[in-house]
């Protein structure tokens, strides 16, 4: 599908301050400064690339409102309060024109029980399944072979990508987005050594998101034991993410990939998981509280937190402890050196 943009639209569609210099074409595509052709827009998002502007030959350039360069002939700069921000509202625009929402109605091949409440105003795409007393509201999208299970609900706008499970008696509030692969209310780890065997524990509760909550592509959010596994308003959780039973996070937190959240753990708001970082059970984070990547985290921790390493400490305390570990090999040839000065000294005659 062919997209351009006149450089007035793109001036509006970014909020732009000020627009200087001309383009010699219609955008039609977004690429990195380096990459960038006459017909690409691109954007200054990171002063570490602020030399690559001069070079760039973008037609069209967002940059921040004090960037003190210029355009060359036959490029534009906008000037907005924030290049990142000011390309994510184009790309929103660009999304939707790619990839639209799809006409309202169930398909063909889908099997909807009927008992279930499909709003005529959702979608529900070839070879999904709707449950019993299950509820797809008005707006929510379900592409191809999605499953929402039995009394489980999806709310306004949501938009489930291909592949996506709802488990039964499973929330999820409006506006909620949910790639492909993602499972949403798949039995928690519950198990308990009884007389030499494993007995699985039945996994009754269910999981809740709330408004404007994002689950990345192959996810997985356990159902609770009892009551509720929960994900707070407006919290993107990455790819390949593992959110345990009865596991709480706050509003607003961002988990990345190959995080994973043991059971019965509390996340305040404005956490932040770093890529790979473990949470072990039965822990509380309070609010704005950071992992590093690959941190893992054994203990409380309470609001501002910033914990690195494994097992994971205050960021301040381990990057003072890797600069000391650097210095080890230094250390123990010095320590032989004045163990080998001592054996001699103690070898002299009196």
């Amino acid at each position: 599908m062919p997209l351009a943009f006149t450089l007035a639209e793109l001036a509006s569609l970014t909020g732009a301050k000020a627009v200087e210099g001309a383009c010699v074409a219609p955008l039609t595509g977004v690429a990195a400064l380096a990459e960038a052709g006459p017909a690409d827009l691109s954007f200054l998002g990171n002063v570490k690339y602020a030399g690559a502007v001069a070079t760039s030959r973008a037609g069209v350039i967002l940059v921040p409102v004090a960037f003190a360069g210029q355009p060359v002939a036959g490029q534009a700069f906008l000037r907005v309060d924030n290049p990142s921000y000011a390309l994510a509202l184009l790309c929103s625009v660009l999304e939707s024109r790619l990839w639209p929402r799809p006409p309202a109605g169930v398909h063909a091949t889908a099997v909807v029980a009927g008992s279930a409440r499909v709003d005529p105003a959702a979608h529900v795409g070839p070879l999904c399944v709707v449950g019993e007393g299950a509820e797809v509201a008005a707006g929510a999208v379900l592409e191809a072979r999605c499953h929402v299970g039995a009394h489980a609900a999806v709310g306004v706008d949501c938009w489930l990508k291909p592949g996506v499970v709802v488990g039964d008696y499973c929330v999820l509030g409006a506006r909620c987005r949910v790639q492909s692969g993602a499972v949403i209310g798949s039995d928690g780890f519950g198990y308990e050594p009884v007389d030499g065997e494993i007995r699985r524990i039945p996994q009754i509760g269910n999981v809740v998101l709330e408004d404007d909550v994002e689950i990345g592509a192959n996810s997985t959010l356990d159902r609770a034991r009892f009551s509720r596994t929960v994900v707070g308003r407006g919290t993107k959780i990455d790819n390949l993410v593992q959110i345990a039973h009865n596991v709480r996070i706050g509003r607003q937190c961002l988990i990345t990939a190959q995080v994973g959240i043991a059971g019965s753990t509390t996340l305040g708001d404005h956490c932040v998981l770093g890529g790979q970082s473990g949470v072990a059970g039965h822990l509380t984070l309070g609010d704005r509280v950071k992992l590093g990547a690959q941190a893992g985290l054994f203990e409380d921790v309470p609001a501002d937190g910033f914990m690195n390493g494994t097992p994971a400490v205050p960021f301040g305390l381990e990057r003072r402890l890797v600069v000391l570990s650097r210095r080890l090999p230094d250390l123990f040839k010095k320590v032989d050196s004045l163990t080998a000065s001592l054996d001699s000294a103690r070898r002299q005659p009196t």
